[in-house]
């Protein structure tokens, strides 16, 4: 997720506010759930000592060393250094199956957000302010949950532990580097905790985010500042896209029961929205103008290069331009449609109904690395809520007092477990 924001935290407290979910009405298998809750203060603990000493991606060699130490405490087989600070756990269940994967992310983010957390970073500059050390702490749970009942799983799970999501490289360096040449997934889940009401599971087949493009273009330089202004706004006012009176990139009321992700009524669909300002440089002896854009749909983005050419035309400034490209055209995170469908029904009857929901729009400004993983395997990406606005948490990623209710790991490792315990199945069920 790459994206700084500036977020209303009383106003949205009060949209997080109007569709709490109550995570003390889940409905978890009972096995899967005392295991669960017998775990929850240790790994509350594990997450607040990674919240107190976040690495940078490429720097992440305490975060793998405490999660190998936790894994092999389990009884897992792990493997290390595929790339970067990467960490491999395999846990082989009793009987034979298919194989399952479960993706969770190392690194943190450089900044100096402010953090509520008593537990705050000891790292001057770097900090989990994306939740990636909720995400740790719920993948080690899920894996000490099913390495408790090894003996009567069908199949295999394999956690990834990823480096380098930040700098969306580390997904796409693993599958390069052959991480499933070995033992080879039949389907990869993962999640990311954000600022939906904690409880709440969010999902969709097909695009979780919209796609994401940084564009640059290049112009002789000779164009005034007043050229210059004009020229962007010429650009915004031909791509933007949006029904009309929405604000797509109020991205503070994804949560709301009105317009959010999960509404039929929501705001974030069919829309094209791009930065207010345009990043300015001079190099070479040309004007360079980059700027990030996020489209819903994948069929349209084919001719916004055109579309900017034009408007460069029609400004009048054709004979100053050099180039238009995307300079950065990272996939987007795209579920597998048969394997959402099963999540959700799955996911539904372990927690209960309202506490699963689909997301009808697309979530703009972020994105995930975890694409790589689903361009080789199908999977599902789950958005996991975080906030709880009785406690005044928003768990708004890469934003100023991003605080996650702890809950979240308790739902996060009952639920999960009981997806991937249901898609190997065991000895007396059937597929």
């Amino acid at each position: 997720m790459k994206r700084l924001l500036t977020i209303l935290s009383s106003v949205f407290g009060l949209l997080l506010g109007a569709c709490q979910y109550n995570p003390s009405q889940r409905a978890a298998p009972d096995a899967i759930q005392l295991h669960t809750d017998g775990l929850f203060e240790k790994l509350v603990a594990v997450r607040r000592d990674l919240h107190q000493h976040p690495e940078l991606a490429g720097y992440e060699s305490r975060t793998s060393a405490t999660i190998s130490a936790h894994l092999r405490e389990m009884g897992l087989e792990v493997h290390t250094g595929q790339y970067g600070h990467s960490v491999i756990g395999i846990l082989r269940g009793g009987h034979p199956g298919k194989t399952v994967a479960w993706r969770a992310e190392l690194d943190a983010l450089p900044g100096e957000f402010r953090d509520p957390a008593l537990f705050r970073s000891q790292n001057p500059g770097v900090q989990h302010a994306c939740g990636h050390d909720i995400h740790i702490a719920i993948a080690l749970g899920i894996a000490e949950v099913l390495a408790k009942q090894r003996e009567s799983l069908r199949g295999t799970v394999v956690f990834v532990f990823q480096p380098e999501e930040e700098t969306f490289k580390g997904a796409k360096a693993l599958i390069d580097r052959g991480v499933f040449s070995s033992i080879t997934p039949d389907e990869i889940y993962g999640l990311h905790v954000t600022a939906l009401p904690v409880g709440q599971i969010v999902v969709r087949a097909d695009e979780m985010y919209a796609y994401q493009r940084r564009l640059s273009i290049r112009l002789k330089n000779e164009l005034s500042r007043a050229d210059i202004v004009q020229l962007t706004k010429n650009v915004n006012g031909e791509l933007s896209r949006s029904r009309t009176g929405e604000k797509p990139w109020e991205i503070q009321h994804i949560g709301d029961p009105v317009i959010g992700l999960t509404s039929r009524s929501t705001v974030f669909q069919d829309y094209l929205i791009m930065d207010a300002t345009f990043d300015t440089r001079t190099e070479n002896d040309e004007l360079v103008l980059d700027f990030n854009l996020y489209e819903t749909t994948a069929s349209k983005l084919g001719g916004i290069i055109s579309r900017v050419e034009r408007v460069i035309d029609a400004s009048g400034h054709k004979s100053q331009l050099v180039s238009v490209s995307y300079v950065q055209d990272n996939p987007t995170v795209l579920n597998n449609a048969s394997l959402t469908r099963f999540a959700i029904r799955t996911l539904q009857r372990s927690r209960g109904v309202g506490a699963v929901r689909q997301a009808v729009g697309q979530v703009p400004f972020f994105n995930d690395d975890f694409a790589y993983f689903q361009q080789k395997i199908p999977g599902v990406y789950f958005l996991l809520g975080g906030s709880n606005a009785e406690k005044g948490f928003i768990a708004m990623n890469h934003a100023p007092d991003f605080q996650v209710d702890e809950e979240s790991i308790r739902v996060g490792v009952s639920s999960f477990s009981s997806l991937i315990i249901a898609r190997l199945g065991t000895p007396d069920q059937a597929e």
